[in-house]
């Protein structure tokens, strides 16, 4: 049987990221986004429902999130769903929560913060694009290794 798990959010984030590190050394950013929703009831009346999901970030673009996110900034994560299980300690049920898991993250708005969604202007903002990474730096010829000739390799 087939099966598709993927979750598109934009929203605000609805606190300061959490940054930690595993014993290992990855990074892991633990975020709330709250998601509105506005429509106008057959009434004409206009309506408002907030929904607030907890978002897990991994790796390099955890340590993005937790140097240039800060609450109430715009964000536009791509993810899957994961639910969590456990026994509560206090009173031994079994307690289950679903959450996100981010496999690509976008930061929105305003680079310097004065824009919508607000903002730390103390903190500088992400850059709008990255610049290509640049090619290493060729090893140091070792002299125990023949040099590689004939090859034609494009890069």
């Amino acid at each position: 049987m087939a099966s598709f798990n993927k979750v598109i959010l934009m929203g605000n984030l609805t606190r300061d990221p959490e940054l930690r590190y595993t014993p290992k050394g990855t990074a892991i950013a633990k975020i709330g986004v709250a998601v509105n929703r506005v429509w106008t009831t057959e009434t004409g009346e206009k309506k408002e429902e907030v929904t607030f999901v907890d978002v897990d970030v991994f790796g390099r673009t955890a340590e993005n999130v937790g140097q240039y996110m800060r609450k109430g900034r715009p964000i536009l994560i791509e993810g899957r769903l994961r639910l969590d299980q456990w026994d509560d300690k206090q009173t031994g049920q079994k307690r289950s929560k679903l959450g996100v898991v981010a496999e690509t993250v976008q930061f929105l708005g305003s680079p310097t913060g004065s824009g919508a969604g607000g903002g730390d202007a103390e903190r500088p903002a992400a850059p709008a694009a990255r610049p290509a990474p640049s090619a290493p730096a060729a090893p140091a010829a070792d002299p125990d290794v023949p040099p590689h000739e004939g090859d034609d390799v494009p890069f």
